[in-house]
């Protein structure tokens, strides 16, 4: 039944641990090294990165998910241990995933670049840590590198409530003490505390798909064991739903068939299902006649920013429906819906988390199936509460045209992020203006050495357009951000029309409040006189809420030559022509229809 042959591989002897750190701290590169030094991949098979699978981790140097291992280190001659690491992300989009991964583990890493020190996820992470009640172990890396400030960010560690002792100083990339770092795992990180003899509770922390093998289950055995058997019959508690397992084992780092998992163990289990929604990340696996309490899990991942994806080509509506399923089994914190547009055909109405996860996965899109899609403007999740016969009833809605009547709503709200910005204090009034004008609160201030570390109450709608650009820019890219759902707030929110030649198109809607109308009104009414090409008679722009107009710019027209054919004559034949010309573009304006290039919406849209 145990998964490994030999004696000392008990609970005793194995650890969980993840390891957490700022996006680009070295966190990656430290696991691999941890993967080298105790012959988890050989040599000759390493290369930078290796729990990145996917090729767009490799080519941004990002985690997107988390990622289980195995190591096996011989602490002495006659100890063995099983580390068992999880690799987190570190972008804050992805954040669901590091609460994932702490939730399976009694210990992590905190690795802080000693050049940069310590940033917004540090601090975000490190609570989550100590929220989750875990060991930590604070990890200096970069101690190599030239502008390595490795005193400063000792210093910075010991406000966060380290002594020096505790503090490892290494260097991932050329395994400088990094030693050190698993004796620390051995020694300071406790033992799972499961009971072997209880029946079979599995907590599942993520999931993933199989072609061949269907849902695949990342678990942590927290009382009892798995013996895989032919005929061994397990239950999803939340779903109710039953399976007998293809297989059982371990990741090293590729998924490894094994006879079981013991009590305190990490790893996966293959279920053969074919729809991953059924497998719950959070759910407790038991035996399927058992009755037990299933483990407490966490929320699943809320989409926050919302958009539309079109194809350019309309007859691939059924490939990109078929390709956004696949992607759905992968990436639960995806989701989709199918919407239609008069001005873009059919497609989908999409939720992320943020606008790096939609990045990702219009690339996944592209690459993985060749479609090229156009994405609307971003939006995020309103509450609209309703004049209902003096019952206000509440309405979600993500888009522009799911707005309601002005005349029927109470109020409307939007969602409110609670938002830490790190960076050195010289630039304090330079994020202060800025957060000020995207109507941001401040609630705390605190001093982290020459660091400062500020928090404030913004809106979502503010943070998806321009902020983190506009953050690096004026602290000269050192800031850092990091950022958590707090609640709907009052707001006074306006749905914005766009017409060209005094027709509605409704890809370009948008929601705002209406502070922010006429501002964003002009810059997009600009624009897209700029991507509209001349016509023969003018073209008006407008943006309205509703029937009142508040931004316009116009397409002029070009006056063809309807007298270039006359060489001499009467000069009331040229007269002639010119009026019924000028009949003519009145005509025009009035029933004429304006077809607007498919890259007038790239142009827009792309840049709104």
């Amino acid at each position: 039944m145990a998964s490994f042959d030999n004696a000392q591989d008990k609970q005793s002897h194995i650890r969980n641990f993840c390891v957490i750190a700022h996006i680009d701290h070295g966190k990656s590169t430290l696991c691999d090294r941890l993967m080298e030094m105790t012959g988890t991949v050989a040599r000759r098979d390493m290369q930078a990165q290796l729990l990145d699978s996917n090729p767009i981790e490799r080519e941004r140097g990002i985690t997107i998910k988390l990622a289980p291992v195995r190591m096996r280190y011989e602490a002495s001659m006659h100890d063995a241990y099983i580390l068992n690491l999880i690799d987190t992300p570190g972008h804050v989009d992805f954040a669901y995933e590091v609460s994932r991964s702490l939730a399976a583990c009694e210990g992590a890493l905190l690795v802080v670049d000693a050049g940069q020190g310590v940033q917004a996820q540090t601090l975000a992470n490190l609570r989550l840590a100590r929220e989750n009640n875990l060991t930590v172990i604070p990890i200096i890396n970069k101690i190599d590198l030239p502008n390595a400030r490795i005193a400063e960010t000792l210093e910075s560690l010991e406000l966060l409530g380290f002594t020096k002792e505790e503090v490892l100083q290494i260097s991932a990339k050329t395994g400088e003490n990094v030693g050190k770092v698993l004796d620390a795992i051995v020694e300071r990180i406790p033992e799972p505390q499961g009971v072997p003899g209880e029946p079979l509770r599995a907590l599942v922390f993520s999931s993933q798909y199989d072609i061949h093998k269907g849902v695949v289950v990342f678990v942590r055995v927290v009382d009892g064991s798995i013996q895989w058997q032919p005929d061994i019959s397990l239950r999803f508690m939340a779903s109710g739903a039953e399976v007998t397992p293809i297989e059982v084992g371990y990741f090293a780092p590729k998924m490894v068939h094994s006879a079981g998992l013991l009590c305190g163990e990490v790893g996966y289990i293959a279920t053969g299902l074919k729809d991953i929604r059924v497998a719950k990340v959070g759910d407790t696996i038991t035996e399927a006649r058992s009755s037990i309490t299933p483990l407490a899990g966490y929320e699943e991942p809320k989409p926050m920013v919302f958009l539309g994806l079109f194809p350019i080509n309309s007859d691939e509506i059924t490939q990109a429906r078929e390709a956004m399923e696949r992607l759905r089994l992968s990436d639960s914190a995806f989701s989709f819906r199918p919407i239609s547009s008069l001005a873009l055909g059919n497609g989908f109405h999409c939720g992320f988390l943020g606008l790096l996860h939609a990045e990702i996965v219009q690339e996944r899109l592209s690459r993985e199936f060749g479609l090229n899609m156009l994405a609307t403007a971003p939006n995020v999740e309103y509450r609209i509460k309703l004049k209902d016969a003096g019952n206000k009833s509440i309405k979600v809605i993500q888009s522009a045209s799911e707005f309601p009547d002005p005349s029927v709503i109470a109020e409307a709200m939007e969602p409110m992020m609670s938002v830490t910005i790190f960076s050195p204090s010289k630039y304090i009034g330079a994020i202060m203006q800025l957060v000020q004008e995207k109507r941001g609160e401040q609630t705390n201030m605190t001093y982290v050495a020459d660091q400062v570390e500020l928090e404030y109450l913004l809106p979502l709608s503010e943070m998806i357009v321009d902020f983190f650009d506009r953050l690096k820019s004026v602290t000269e890219g050192y800031a850092t951000l990091d950022y958590t759902f707090f609640d709907f707030q009052a707001a006074e929110v306006v749905k914005v029309d766009v017409l060209v030649n005094k027709d509605r198109v409704d890809a370009f809607s948008f929601l705002t409040v209406s502070a922010n109308a006429q501002k964003r009104s002009r810059e997009l009414v600009e624009r897209l006189a700029a991507a509209i090409p001349r016509s023969q008679f003018e073209i008006p722009i407008q943006t309205a809420i509703g029937g009142t107009v508040i931004a316009r710019a116009d397409v002029k027209g070009f006056r063809k030559d309807v007298t270039k054919k006359l060489y001499g004559g009467d000069r009331t034949r040229k007269d002639k022509l010119l009026d019924k010309q000028k009949k003519g573009k009145a005509k025009m304006k009035r029933i004429g229809r304006v077809d607007i290039p498919q890259d007038a919406f790239f142009t827009v849209l792309k840049r709104d």
